[in-house]
């Protein structure tokens, strides 16, 4: 495990050198016993702190925040009272400040020398830091070895971003408690860092050194909706051979040449996307609630200066053997969320062979995360824009379609079910899969026609011959179309969608 820094040191490491200035006012003991009041004494004694929490502000790459962490050395971080009063105050702070709020938890929980009253401060600092993310202000969350308890339980799990130190312990119920209550050892590697990781509860594991770089980049995008002009001022703008709104995208290719050239293994995916087009990407992970599923990326990034959160159909995380699931669904519906509270504009890039087809996802609820991703992404208060980035099959595809524009690429396509599904619905054989694609409109071309697709996005015959030209094509108007977005009226956007999808087709 990455050795142990206090507050101070973590501090200084992370914020600009002389930047921090200290919110704290003197915490007066009060009315203890005595053995607790000679406990506290003790702790201020070795730790050099008066309490159990230090907040402040600095300055994280000249960009002033909020900071609230925690010191193990005073009474294993635990939080009473007084160490509650000290964090609701700095968050509280915080959101009338208009500040990103960085945490940085340590503690063994609930301070068990103040007993109930200490347990229930949880559901007030809870009640802070919602009050700060409903402001719509980023809060950003780096968990340390150990983080247990209460303290895990409320501020330690509510981060936009949520990262920890290499090798901490992290968890609900602390191993010595388990051990005493069930006479047994806690099962190894459960309540570690990596392992939480893994199951996407969190979304890295980030060493010391690295943590001012994961805070830069996170919140060059998640404190970006008020800065975007200025983002975007200088950034490349789409040329006219990049493709309009007005242009007809015609190419001459069938339906099914179309479908065909969506399944090329070489074709450019998500991640190419994000390497070759997007700045400031921080990956995401997971739905926080123990799910993860590799057939979604979720991110966050900029387009030509422009903010969003990026819900991406990983073609390299889907197989026969593991298509995408519910699970991905949620970590969708995650994403969903972020952009929601942050006001952000959400991307959704669609390439997806279909949805799983098992026992497993009829059991976790795939048509239920379908209805629900087409319900939260119809009445997004945020910004939204969709991308046939290859296949669009059937209902993981409809999944992510909803938005306030809609692009394709030349070879991307909706539709659904794969053509061969179609045709053996229809022709009781797949032997006319082309034939139903082309009945069916699903190509970019058609989807265009039928105004389904505001915009196409050229491929020069074919983006995997040219992945790297068509990627940067595809960034320049996703930054067009984004800036174009955040640059309407909320309220007229929203009903302009409304309308959009109760009209489609009519």
């Amino acid at each position: 495990m990455t050795g142990r820094l206090d507050a101070r040191g973590l501090r200084d490491l992370v914020l600009d050198p002389g930047s921090w200035q200290s919110w704290d006012s003197p915490v007066a003991v009060g009315d203890v016993p005595e053995d607790y009041a000679a406990e506290l004494a003790r702790a201020a004694e070795r730790s050099g702190q008066d309490e159990a929490v230090v907040t402040g502000e600095g300055l994280l790459r000249g960009r002033r925040v909020a900071v609230v962490a925690g010191e193990f050395g005073f009474l294993a971080g635990s939080i009473g009272v007084a160490a509650a009063e000290r964090l609701v105050t700095a968050v509280e702070r915080a959101t009338e400040e208009g500040l990103p709020l960085l945490a940085a938890p340590v503690s063994g929980g609930t301070r068990m020398q103040e007993g109930t009253v200490a347990f229930l401060q949880m559901i007030g600092i809870t009640a802070a830091i919602a009050r700060h993310k409903e402001a719509g202000l980023p809060y950003l969350v780096y968990l340390r070895h150990p983080t247990f308890g209460g303290v895990l339980a409320s501020w330690g799990s509510l981060g936009h971003v949520t990262i920890a130190e290499p090798g901490a312990s992290i968890g609900f119920l602390g191993p010595r408690v388990y051990q005493a209550l069930y006479g047994e050892p806690f099962p190894e590697g459960v309540q570690t860092a990596e392992h939480l990781a893994e199951r996407g509860l969190i979304d890295a594991v980030v060493p010391h050194g690295e943590i001012a770089e994961v805070a830069d980049r996170a919140l060059r995008v998640l404190a970006a909706r008020q800065t975007w002009h200025r983002d975007v001022a200088g950034a490349e703008r789409p040329t006219p051979e990049d493709g309009t709104e007005a242009d007809d995208p015609e190419d001459g290719r069938s339906a099914w040449e179309v479908v065909t050239a969506s399944r090329r293994e070489d074709r450019p995916g998500v991640r190419r996307l994000l390497r070759t087009a997007a700045t400031d990407v921080v990956g995401l992970s997971g739905t926080g609630a123990g799910e993860k599923d590799p057939g979604l990326l979720l991110a966050l990034a900029r387009f030509g200066g422009a903010p969003c959160v990026v819900l991406g159909q990983d073609r390299r995380g889907q197989s026969p053997s593991a298509p995408l699931g519910p699970a991905a669904l949620r970590e969708a519906r995650r994403g969903m969320r972020l952009a929601a509270e942050l006001r952000l504009p959400l991307v959704t890039l669609i390439d997806t062979p279909g949805a799983a087809l098992s026992k497993e996802a009829e059991e976790g609820g795939l048509a239920a995360e379908i209805a629900r991703c087409l319900q939260d992404l119809v009445m997004l208060r945020a910004p939204t824009l969709s991308v046939l980035l290859g296949q669009g099959t059937g209902g993981g595809a409809l999944a992510l379609a909803p938005a306030d524009r809609v692009l394709a690429a030349a070879n991307g396509w909706l539709g659904p079910l794969p053509p061969e599904g179609a045709s053996a619905i229809v022709h009781r054989t797949v032997d006319r899969a082309g034939e139903m694609a082309a009945h069916q409109g699903v190509r970019a071309t058609d989807l265009w026609r039928a105004g389904i697709v505001d915009r196409v996005v050229p491929e020069r015959p074919d983006a995997a011959d040219e992945p790297v030209e068509f990627c940067r094509r595809l960034g320049r108007v996703l930054g067009e179309e984004l800036a174009n977005l955040l640059g309407r009226d909320d309220g007229e956007r929203f009903r302009t969608r409304l309308h959009r999808y109760r009209h489609l087709g009519r």
